[in-house]
Protein backbone atom coordinates (compact mmCIF):
# COMPACT_ATOMS: atom_id res chain seq x y z
CA UNK A 1 0.00 0.00 0.00
CA UNK A 2 1.01 3.43 -0.61
CA UNK A 3 -0.39 6.23 1.63
CA UNK A 4 -0.18 10.00 0.72
CA UNK A 5 -1.76 13.27 1.77
CA UNK A 6 -2.94 15.91 -0.54
CA UNK A 7 -2.18 19.34 -0.11
CA UNK A 8 -4.95 21.64 -2.03
CA UNK A 9 -5.54 25.42 -2.56
CA UNK A 10 -8.70 25.87 -3.98
CA UNK A 11 -10.52 29.08 -5.88
CA UNK A 12 -12.07 31.20 -3.69
CA UNK A 13 -15.09 29.79 -1.67
CA UNK A 14 -15.38 26.47 -3.38
CA UNK A 15 -13.33 24.87 -0.61
CA UNK A 16 -16.36 22.86 0.41
CA UNK A 17 -17.79 21.47 -2.84
CA UNK A 18 -13.83 20.46 -3.63
CA UNK A 19 -14.34 18.18 -0.36
CA UNK A 20 -17.66 16.83 -1.07
CA UNK A 21 -16.53 15.82 -4.91
CA UNK A 22 -13.15 14.37 -3.70
CA UNK A 23 -14.39 12.08 -1.08
CA UNK A 24 -16.45 10.63 -3.74
CA UNK A 25 -13.18 9.62 -5.61
CA UNK A 26 -11.42 6.00 -5.41
CA UNK A 27 -8.77 5.61 -2.70
CA UNK A 28 -9.90 8.61 -0.71
CA UNK A 29 -9.63 7.71 3.00
CA UNK A 30 -10.68 10.87 4.32
CA UNK A 31 -10.80 14.74 3.05
CA UNK A 32 -11.18 18.08 5.27
CA UNK A 33 -10.99 21.78 4.91
CA UNK A 34 -8.24 23.81 6.93
CA UNK A 35 -6.86 27.24 7.84
CA UNK A 36 -3.46 28.01 6.38
CA UNK A 37 -1.48 28.24 3.41
CA UNK A 38 -3.61 25.61 1.94
CA UNK A 39 -7.85 25.03 1.86
CA UNK A 40 -7.98 21.27 1.97
CA UNK A 41 -6.38 18.33 3.67
CA UNK A 42 -7.03 14.56 1.60
CA UNK A 43 -5.99 11.32 3.12
CA UNK A 44 -5.18 8.65 0.13
CA UNK A 45 -4.65 5.01 0.29
CA UNK A 46 -3.95 3.48 -2.80
CA UNK A 47 -2.35 -0.01 -3.92
CA UNK A 48 0.75 1.02 -6.22
CA UNK A 49 2.15 4.17 -7.25
CA UNK A 50 -0.14 4.17 -10.47
CA UNK A 51 -3.16 4.11 -8.71
CA UNK A 52 -1.75 7.05 -6.49
CA UNK A 53 -0.68 9.12 -9.28
CA UNK A 54 -4.54 8.17 -10.81
CA UNK A 55 -6.35 9.82 -7.80
CA UNK A 56 -3.51 12.88 -7.49
CA UNK A 57 -4.37 13.67 -11.17
CA UNK A 58 -7.99 13.56 -10.75
CA UNK A 59 -7.37 15.34 -7.81
CA UNK A 60 -5.42 18.42 -9.83
CA UNK A 61 -7.50 18.72 -12.71
CA UNK A 62 -10.70 18.67 -10.60
CA UNK A 63 -13.11 21.54 -10.65
CA UNK A 64 -11.81 24.65 -8.49
CA UNK A 65 -8.79 23.39 -7.50
CA UNK A 66 -5.92 25.66 -7.78
CA UNK A 67 -2.80 23.79 -6.60
CA UNK A 68 -1.97 20.48 -5.24
CA UNK A 69 1.04 19.23 -3.07
CA UNK A 70 1.79 15.46 -2.61
CA UNK A 71 2.96 13.83 0.58
CA UNK A 72 3.80 10.44 0.05
CA UNK A 73 4.35 8.76 3.18
CA UNK A 74 7.69 6.58 3.82
CA UNK A 75 8.60 3.64 5.37
CA UNK A 76 10.85 3.76 8.32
Amino acid sequence: MVEACVLIRTERGRFVEVVHRIKQLKGVKDAYPVLGRFDVVVHVSASDTKELGDAVMKIGNMSGVVFTETLVEVEV
